[in-house]
């Protein structure tokens, strides 16, 4: 009589790390996440250029806000796109104010939000699983062999 179990766990779920309609960082917050900071400090375009590939869009377009006098609209544009897609609450007053005083700070902000809402957990099932054995039987006309001395 043998019997098998057989147990399978069930598959690894993925959890995103953020899910919320707010910021997940205040706009200065840039300690939360020094390697962005230190990068917006020492070499600003490079931060924004490297955000706005990390979000799906062409690296060098944050370039052309060297261009502008006022408002930078790439600046502005990047922030309202990065709320429109993840669904976090804000207007277009706001973007437009924190992309013309706080630029530095607004890009910051926008490169920590990529990367939390990037950013997955993985929960598995590790559960113990029962585990049947099949009992051994021994026949009984199997003589053993005794050693005399």
């Amino acid at each position: 009589m043998t019997t098998n179990v057989i147990v399978q766990q069930p598959p690894a779920v993925q959890v995103g790390m953020v899910q919320s309609n707010q910021w997940s960082t205040g706009i200065c917050d840039c300690c939360d996440d020094l390697s962005s900071c230190c990068l917006g400090l020492w070499c600003f375009p490079c931060l924004a250029c490297k955000t706005t590939s990390e979000f799906g869009e062409c690296a060098c377009l944050p370039l052309v806000d060297t261009l502008s006098p006022c408002v930078p609209p790439v600046s502005f544009a990047m922030r309202a796109g990065v709320r429109n897609r993840y669904g976090i609450q804000g207007d277009m007053c706001s973007d437009c104010i924190y992309a013309a005083f706080c630029n530095v700070c607004s890009w910051c902000q926008i490169a920590r939000e990529i990367k939390r809402r990037k950013q997955t957990l993985v929960f598995v099932n590790v559960q113990p699983a029962p585990v049947a054995i099949a009992p051994v039987v021994m026949p009984s006309h199997v003589v053993t062999p005794v050693l005399t001395t």
